[in-house]
């Protein structure tokens, strides 16, 4: 079975919350993250994700010191795949002995000041929770639900 981790990063932007993703075309958009290795901790593979996708932009060059300290939370959503089709289900079906994929999403606190290497072929994007709420049409299932997950907190901002 594939496991893979993302990422929900939650800024707050024109004085509401956002959440940012990757912006593959006009259409196509994704959480930052990333498959496992066999046997590898979901928050020790999540940083690795992150840190080769947001981090410095030669990652061979890099050491241990420059990595960004990623400040990984709680696990919001947990998502299967029962088989290799495009969809996945908030819930393991009981008929499903073998999935082929469990994805979890995990909110991820930014520090106050972070600078970010996006690589070039993808965008970064802000987009806005109102935006996301009930929009399965436009972002999918799994990202139309990230409201839903965060309404369980309360959120102080300041400027």
């Amino acid at each position: 079975m594939r496991r893979s981790v993302e990422a929900i990063f939650l800024v707050y932007e024109d004085h509401h919350p956002h959440v940012l993703m990757f912006q593959t075309n006009a259409s196509c958009f994704r959480l930052p993250g990333g498959v496992l290795k066999p046997g590898q901790d979901e928050i020790e593979g999540l940083k690795n994700c992150l840190n080769e996708r947001l981090g410095p932009s030669n990652p061979e060059t890099q050491t241990s010191e420059e990595n960004i300290n990623w400040n990984v939370g709680e696990c919001l959503s947990i998502w299967w795949r029962p088989n290799f089709a495009n969809y996945c289900y908030p819930y393991l079906a009981p008929h499903v002995s073998r999935p082929k994929e469990q994805k979890k999403m995990f909110l991820v606190h930014l520090p106050d000041k972070q600078e970010l290497f996006v690589p070039s072929n993808l965008k970064l994007v802000a987009v806005p929770l109102l935006e996301l709420y009930y929009n399965a049409s436009r972002y999918g299932p799994e990202m139309s639900n990230i409201p839903q997950y965060l309404s369980r907190f309360t959120f102080y901002y300041a400027d």
